[in-house]
């Protein structure tokens, strides 16, 4: 999210160095270096009562461009990170940085088979996001990636180059972009649209049958958060959903992430808040 400010020395192109951190959180990355070290795994069990009943007044209105559960889910994690921006900070190069802008990173099936391939699709958002513009943009990438038009992403269409390059000459590279990433110097046309960068990768294991769990978060980029959508049942009477949170538990403390937490399942079970700007407060701790 665009921040009002003067960028300083020190400053990343894609965050604003936290140069006062309290000495805990300042000295955390020199004491665990690895993101993959410091993986907090949180799990949660979502009633979805609300909003299919939500969905259902949406789509009867519209019936042409459905509302999806999909959709909801990650308006309510923008809307949380908007509110939270705890949530949407990274660790590099042993520094904490805000980021300037909101992502939202997802892999997109081409076609529902074993031969299906696979687009990386990477959305930005800013704090008037609403509900409507989470589903416009959904939509829209979604369709660009799929069908007999289908686009190729740029991450995947840089992949394919490099993977042509001897293996010695490849490492080697890599080798390179690690340490340009340590600084924050990988040339913004290979990384534009890597959902290693996102504030949030999410996977929706769900669409293709599977149940909820853990995912590793990865050393490459400054992905701190990825987010795991599983299957759809029936507990106790009630549709639910388990998602689970895998986060780098050196950018906030226990207590912001509880709060979080609660923040997002509030907005789950109250859908309509969703079509409020993002910045829009939210009086969770009533719920």
């Amino acid at each position: 999210m665009t921040e009002k400010y003067k960028r300083r020395r020190g400053d990343r192109r894609d965050g604003r160095w936290l140069r006062n951190m309290d000495p805990m959180h300042a000295f955390m990355p020199y004491l665990y270096p690895n993101k993959t070290d410091n993986e907090a795994f949180i799990s949660e069990r979502i009633d979805l009562t609300r909003v299919n009943e939500y969905m259902a007044a949406k789509n009867a209105e519209q019936p042409e461009m459905k509302y999806k559960l999909f959709q909801i889910i990650v308006a309510a994690l923008v809307k949380t990170i908007t509110l939270r921006p705890k949530m949407n900070r990274f660790i590099k190069g042993y520094r904490t940085y805000q980021r300037f802008d909101l992502t939202v990173a997802f892999v997109v099936k081409k076609e529902f088979s074993d031969d299906g391939g696979e687009a990386l699709a990477y959305l930005s958002f800013d704090e008037d996001t609403t509900l409507e513009t989470v589903r416009e943009k959904v939509y829209e990438i979604v369709d660009r990636y799929r069908g007999p038009a289908a686009q190729v992403d740029n991450s995947t269409a840089d992949m394919d180059i490099l993977t042509k390059l001897p293996r010695f000459l490849l490492r080697f590279v890599v080798w390179i972009l690690h340490k340009l990433d340590f600084y924050g110097r990988v040339p913004y046309t290979l990384i534009k649209e890597d959902p290693n960068q996102a504030t949030v990768f999410m996977t929706n294991l769900g669409s293709i049958g599977l149940k909820s769990g853990y995912h590793h978060l990865s050393n490459w980029g400054t992905n701190s958060i990825f987010v795991i959508l599983g299957e759809k049942r029936m507990v106790d009477g009630r549709e639910v959903i388990d998602i689970g949170l895998t986060l780098d538990e050196r950018i906030a403390d226990g207590y912001y992430y509880s709060k979080t937490v609660k923040l997002f399942k509030y907005l789950l079970q109250h859908p309509e808040l969703l079509e409020t700007p993002a910045k829009e407060e939210v009086d969770y701790e009533r719920g």
